[in-house]
């Protein structure tokens, strides 16, 4: 059986991440509120933003604005995307 949690993104039961993604209390607070499929998302949402906004992770601004938008991605509020991607079509 594996483990749920209450999605903070979908607002539904999914299967929840295996580990705490961070150290610390932010951690913590995404390995109880964010599923295993929200976080996959956001990883891959945070890939496009790294890459097309050129971020460097030794950068702590760079940081603490990706903090920030995985805040809204998992509130379902506006946030930033990439510049000229479509998502495919469903």
């Amino acid at each position: 059986m594996s483990n749920t949690v209450f999605c903070r993104k979908y607002q539904k039961e999914l299967p929840a991440l295996k580990a705490p993604p961070y150290p610390g209390a932010k951690g913590r607070e995404i390995f109880e509120n964010v599923s295993q499929q929200a976080w996959t998302e956001w990883q891959k949402q945070q890939t496009m933003l790294i890459n097309e906004k050129q971020l460097s992770m030794m950068n702590a601004d760079h940081r603490r604005y990706l903090l920030e938008e995985m805040d809204k991605f998992f509130a379902n509020e506006q946030h930033d995307v990439a510049e000229g991607y479509v998502p495919p079509e469903s």
